[in-house]
């Protein structure tokens, strides 16, 4: 039989059938007068070694969570502090605490006894390999970095990008948690948001509270100005600086539309808005102003009366 290996001169390069058949029946002599003691000890030494190494292991584990606990509540205490801005000290922590797993979970496993280096290089491929499968998730990180530093919103403000509305909830490695007035949780990606026209409602103090309110066509203006104006004054949340104007903003088909503007702080937009609005519907009639509706007007001539009878 040929063997995979040369040998040296002296030695023949093919061994014959004799020998190969010689030492095989040693290795069976071997395998049958095995030594259970010996092996058994052996193997009761391994396992000792084994449980003492997971000990340890699960040692690290647990004071390296400790420890991680401990260097995230230092940074929140130095983070409140320094008054650090609520969407940087979120993405900071959260970077924080990826970085200083991944370095546990490495330590762990050197000290079961796996070759980490390997391990690494292993993981660099990998995570190569997915990488440029995932070249996404890279730049919704780099988004997310870019939201921080350019901070077109921060956790707290009410924003609309992408296509949704929320408040902002937490801005992730990754993504941007919206909250909606429904209450439902929206994940949208760092990337797709950086890169979107963004709405924020909560950047200025106040803000504007615009009604559009149709009268009929003969209705006094000057009476529905006053009412209106009437009705808002009497709202304190209202601003007096700059005042509330009600003006002629179109003579649609069916209606007289007045364009009614308040300014107001930027937490009561809604509840002035949809107050007022109620208290125009029930209160204006009550000044003579009458809210029409569409309506269509059908002449039929004399000529086509008398041909059908």
């Amino acid at each position: 039989m040929l063997l995979p290996f040369l040998q040296t001169a002296e030695v023949p390069a093919f061994v014959p059938d004799s020998v190969q058949k010689a030492n095989f029946a040693e290795s069976i002599h071997k395998l049958v007068n095995l030594d259970m003691g010996d092996l058994m000890k052996s193997f009761l030494s391994e396992s000792v070694w084994i449980l003492i190494k997971l000990a340890i292991a699960l040692v690290i584990y647990f004071i390296g969570r400790w420890i991680l606990h401990r260097i995230l509540h230092i940074l929140d205490i130095a983070f409140e502090r320094r008054k650090l801005d609520i969407s940087l000290r979120s993405f900071m922590r959260n970077t924080v605490s990826a970085v200083l797993t991944v370095i546990l979970v490495l330590i762990v496993v050197q000290t079961l006894g796996v070759n980490v280096t390997s391990l690494i290089a292993i993981f660099s491929a990998g995570t190569l390999a997915i990488g440029m499968a995932l070249s996404g998730t890279a730049q919704n990180f780099a988004g997310g970095l870019m939201i921080l530093v350019m901070k077109p919103y921060r956790v707290g403000d009410f924003i609309n990008a992408h296509g949704q509305s929320g408040t902002v909830k937490e801005i992730k490695l990754f993504s941007t948690v919206l909250l909606t007035p429904e209450n439902q949780t929206i994940y949208v990606p760092n990337n797709s948001i950086a890169t979107a026209i963004i709405n924020n409602y909560s950047t200025a103090e106040h803000r504007r509270v615009d009604w559009n309110i149709g009268i009929s066509y003969g209705d006094n203006v000057d009476v529905a100005r006053e009412a209106i104006l009437k009705i808002l004054s009497e709202d304190k949340r209202v601003l007096n600086d700059p005042a509330a104007v009600v003006f002629v903003k179109e003579l649609a088909d069916s209606a007289v539309v007045l364009a009614v503007r308040a300014w107001v702080v930027n937490k009561d937009y809604w509840d002035v808005f949809f107050l007022n609005n109620e208290r125009f519907y029930k209160e204006l009639p009550q000044s003579g102003i009458n809210f029409p509706f569409p309506q269509m007007d059908i002449h039929v001539p004399e000529k086509v009366k008398v041909e059908k009878l």
